[in-house]
């Protein structure tokens, strides 16, 4: 007598079709579809976690950008002052502080260009 899956079956579409929940036509109801659509989701979720972390680092210096703009420093030029003052603050930081506490912004921007020195006069002029 020839056995079959049975229950195990059973068991594992209705695992297959919960995780397909939501997704439309044929990708939700076709059990060939079903996993296929599954595993190319797997595929765009382990992209798509690596490209949020670029995404977000953009935006965070789209932020720090346009706040330093505003005292009078470009991205660039704020970053080196950092790093020659020594302020270590990552830029998810920065671009909460740009964003929430101006004034906090404020003093870091002039601790960057007391750092500069003479560069930022000579860019200026």
């Amino acid at each position: 007598m020839r056995t079959t899956k049975g229950a195990a079956r059973t068991k594992a579409k209705r695992r297959l079709f919960g995780k397909v929940k939501g997704f439309v036509g044929g990708r939700r109801r076709l059990l060939r579809t079903a996993k296929e659509s599954l595993v190319r989701s797997g595929v765009y979720a382990f992209r798509d976690r690596r490209v949020r972390k670029r995404e977000f680092r953009r935006l965070w210096i789209i932020r720090i950008n346009a706040a330093a703009r505003e005292h009078g420093l470009r991205y660039s030029q704020f970053i080196a002052g950092l790093i020659k003052a020594g302020i270590v603050l990552d830029r998810k930081t920065l671009a909460e502080m740009a964003v929430a506490d101006a004034a906090g912004f404020a003093l870091i921007v002039e601790q960057a260009k007391q750092a500069l020195g003479s560069e930022v006069a000579a860019a200026g002029a």
